[in-house]
């Protein structure tokens, strides 16, 4: 096998794994609860996870622009560089995780205000917030942890921090609400030690592992060091970019479930099952994604273009086979596998009408999956944001102009078209701004 298929795959196979494993925190909540004999207790941690997903997904850019700026940096071999860059992005989490922790009841009002929970779910979906919110810093400090592994080109080890947090959650829920008796507290603060167990290890594996290069360099951290060491106004500018895009992408999701849930409680579930296909491609995309950020970030700060052009060809390689095997996989087993999630025959039944836009989810989202991996690791931030705003766009009015005509089917359309436009934007941005000579 070619050298870097060799080294795309050592690093997307553990991130792929770390990405399928992060949803299961939520799923084992969901399924403690689903036994304590009232749906108000799924829906009060449904409403509790949907607010830190939300929280927690705008701040997604602190372990973006750390893994690109660090991968370019160990390019260059600035360990220097790459340490400095870990002490900010850690500063920057905590300093957000402390303001999170100080608003948290504005915060709370703000957000239960906006998802609207039913009176007998509220008082639940309060107390599990009130006792998760504190895992901010861990959370987001573990954000910069991660996004410095990667671009370290280590993904086994936040695959290993994901696998603990989730035998932790599961060992520590069970005993405090079936042990204890905690009830919707337990799975609370079972939670909360997952996540402080998670950026604790976290810690101690940077400790373990990288604490005599960092240590070594230490020295000239003081020193200008390009990319890898940029200034604080350089890392800010990173982040700020990929902040804003990730706003368009709440918009957008936020509108497609929105606008699915006023045509009724059937749509709704179609549209939230399908995604689960969407989301199920996304998972494995954006571990060759992780992969185009350590290594495109890395032959970009080495200025090796020769490897770098290698790296994104190999991406779109793994991209295109990705593609044709998700397609398949899906014409030939969607309908089989929503049937697996639901036996709601109203719901089965409306999905035939739907499914197949799932079968060009691939198709249309390709690209944009590898081109934000390539992006993120040579901090071509404005491109990502660039791309994500004509796209949102694009969403907006397909949605304006078609949704009178044709329904739910014209959200799936806005959707793809949404997805497309990203990539095809990205590739144009490529050409014209980063293509090496």
């Amino acid at each position: 096998m070619n050298r870097t298929h060799q080294q795309i795959l050592q690093l997307a196979l553990p991130a792929i794994v770390t990405n399928i494993t992060v949803p299961l925190l939520g799923l084992v909540d969901s399924a403690i609860v689903g036994h304590m004999g009232s749906a108000v207790y799924i829906g009060a941690v449904a409403v509790g996870a949907m607010v830190f997903n939300l929280v927690y997904w705008v701040f997604g850019f602190l372990r973006m622009g750390t893994s690109g700026l660090t991968a370019q940096a160990r390019g260059r071999r600035d360990m220097a560089g790459a340490g400095a860059l870990l002490r900010r992005s850690a500063t920057v989490s905590l300093a957000i995780a402390a303001l999170i922790v100080a608003l948290q009841w504005p915060l709370r009002e703000l957000m239960l205000w906006f998802i609207a929970p039913t009176p007998d779910v509220r008082p639940l979906a309060v107390a599990y917030y009130n006792i998760v919110v504190w895992g901010a810093p861990a959370v987001l400090g573990l954000y910069s942890l991660t996004g410095w592994f990667i671009g370290m080109q280590n993904t086994r080890l936040p695959m290993l921090v994901s696998i603990l947090q989730n035998m932790v959650n599961i060992v520590a829920s069970l005993c405090l609400v079936y042990g204890l008796g905690w009830r919707i507290e337990g799975v609370a603060v079972g939670t909360l030690v997952a996540q402080y167990a998670g950026f604790l290890v976290a810690g101690a594996l940077l400790w373990r592992y990288y604490r005599k290069p960092l240590r070594l360099h230490r020295t000239a951290a003081a020193a200008p060091a390009g990319g890898g060491g940029a200034s604080f106004a350089a890392f800010f500018r990173v982040n700020r970019d990929i902040f804003l895009r990730t706003l368009c992408l709440v918009a957008v999701n936020l509108y497609f479930t929105a606008a699915g849930a006023r045509q009724g409680a059937t749509v709704l579930a179609v549209n939230t099952l399908l995604m689960q296909l969407y989301l199920l491609f996304s998972y494995v995309m954006d571990g060759f994604a992780y992969a185009g950020e350590a290594l495109g970030g890395r032959y970009w700060g080495a200025q090796n273009r020769d490897a770098f052009r290698d790296v994104v060809r190999r991406l779109f390689h793994w991209g295109a086979a990705m593609t044709l095997l998700f397609t398949m996989v899906y014409v030939l087993g969607g309908m089989p596998f929503l049937r697996l999630l639901t036996d709601e025959p109203s719901v089965v039944e409306a999905s035939r009408q739907y499914v197949w836009w799932a079968y060009l989810i691939p198709a249309a989202g390709v690209a944009a999956f590898v081109w934000d991996g390539i992006f993120i690791g040579i901090t071509a931030t404005r491109g990502m944001l660039l791309s994500s705003a004509v796209a949102t766009l694009v969403f907006f009015l397909s949605v304006l102009l078609l949704l009178p005509a044709l329904a739910n089917h014209a959200l799936w359309l806005a959707q793809l078209l949404y997805l497309a436009t990203r990539g095809t934007v990205q590739t144009a941005y490529y050409v014209r701004h980063c293509l090496p000579s």
